[in-house]
């Protein structure tokens, strides 16, 4: 028989007093053994989490693009709590959003190339992220219901959204059309 003399720290008293009550010393052994089994779940499925983050290459530490949280994003591209009635970009040059969850295959095939996109236009447009899960309030402002979304902001025009794992040449095409304002004998 197991005797503890204080299970009061190792769960809530009024648990305690419930399980002394209906079950004696056993069901505090056996509520303490699936309280730890359940902490230790807990602790297995946030390693299991942050392994899938590491071997996707979807966290926060990227190269080129850059994350925002809702902070970022009303001093960065545009204030809506401020100015709810008409579109006003905050930024000093053209932006890409990408709207995404670390769990979508499209996203994730994606990234790369976007990537690949904010080292060739560095000097020239923001390549953003925005991950959905984490920013809900954002992706609800947009009315973003499938992911990835892209969000094209220019300087001085309204933005323009496209849905879905666009290839790189779509990309190019539209970050220099919609973006850079260049026609296509310039590109």
């Amino acid at each position: 028989m197991v005797h503890l003399t204080m299970p009061t720290l190792l769960i809530p008293y009024s648990n305690c007093a419930k399980l002394f009550l209906t079950g004696g010393h056993h069901s505090i052994v056996t509520y303490i053994t699936e309280q730890a089994n359940f902490h230790l779940y807990l602790c297995l499925q946030f390693k299991i989490h942050n392994q899938k983050k590491e071997t996707t290459g979807m966290d926060n530490t990227t190269k080129n693009t850059i994350h925002l949280t809702k902070e970022d994003f009303l001093k960065k591209v545009f204030n809506y709590e401020k100015n709810s009635e008409q579109w006003k970009y905050e930024g000093d040059k053209p932006c890409l959003i990408d709207f995404y969850a670390d769990w979508c295959g499209p996203c994730k095939a994606i990234a790369p190339v976007l990537e690949e996109l904010a080292a060739e236009y560095k000097d020239q447009i923001y390549i953003y992220k925005i991950d959905t899960e984490a920013e809900m309030e954002l992706a609800a402002a947009f009315g973003i219901r499938s992911i990835p979304t892209l969000l094209f902001c220019p300087m001085k025009e309204e933005p323009q959204q496209a849905m879905g794992a666009l290839p790189k040449a779509t990309l190019k095409q539209a970050i220099n059309d919609i973006l850079l304002q260049k026609k296509e004998a310039e590109a």
